[in-house]
């Protein structure tokens, strides 16, 4: 099974895709990560559909079993980033169900609990952890990769250890 992690952005999006095998004793591996840029002087429009045809390529190229995305929240402080953030979701899901693949939303504490041990965990212990889980040589880098693998190894942890 193939698992696309998404960790959305406007400007940057990144991805990760791991697999959940038999073979590899039932561990999730790392198959490939990067990101999707979008110019960042672009309008919304713009840049929503430099997002929607780069991941529908993506998604063409890496034929995902499951994809992972953030689950969207607000802070109090920023409540138009999650507007902002609301925006590249919507577009995610959208090529998401065009391409008949079922999406799981993953609550960031979770994900972050699930690779360091602690749901509040800081940027770098995310990729330091990552890393290591991955046989890395350097934490991914940008951090947005790190978040990308991190949300497809969480689901495919919670799917290995589901009876």
């Amino acid at each position: 099974m193939l698992i696309l992690g998404i960790d959305p952005g406007l400007h940057i999006t990144g991805y990760g895709l791991v697999s959940l095998t038999a073979r590899g004793g039932g561990q999730p591996l790392l198959q490939e990560a990067g990101v999707l840029r979008m110019k960042p002087k672009g309008d919304l429009a713009t840049r929503l559909r430099e997002l929607h045809q780069q991941l529908t390529e993506l998604i063409e190229e890496m034929s995902p079993d499951r994809m992972a995305v953030e689950q969207l929240y607000a802070h109090y402080k920023h409540p138009r980033t999650a507007i902002l953030m609301g925006h590249a979701r919507g577009v995610i899901l959208l090529a998401a169900a065009a391409a008949e693949i079922p999406v799981t939303n993953m609550p960031s504490t979770l994900v972050k609990r699930t690779i360091t041990g602690n749901g509040h965990a800081s940027k770098i212990q995310v990729q330091r952890s990552i890393a290591n889980l991955c046989h890395l040589d350097t934490p991914p880098e940008p951090p947005d990769v790190a978040d990308a693998i991190a949300i497809a190894w969480s689901l495919a942890t919670r799917i290995r250890t589901t009876p």
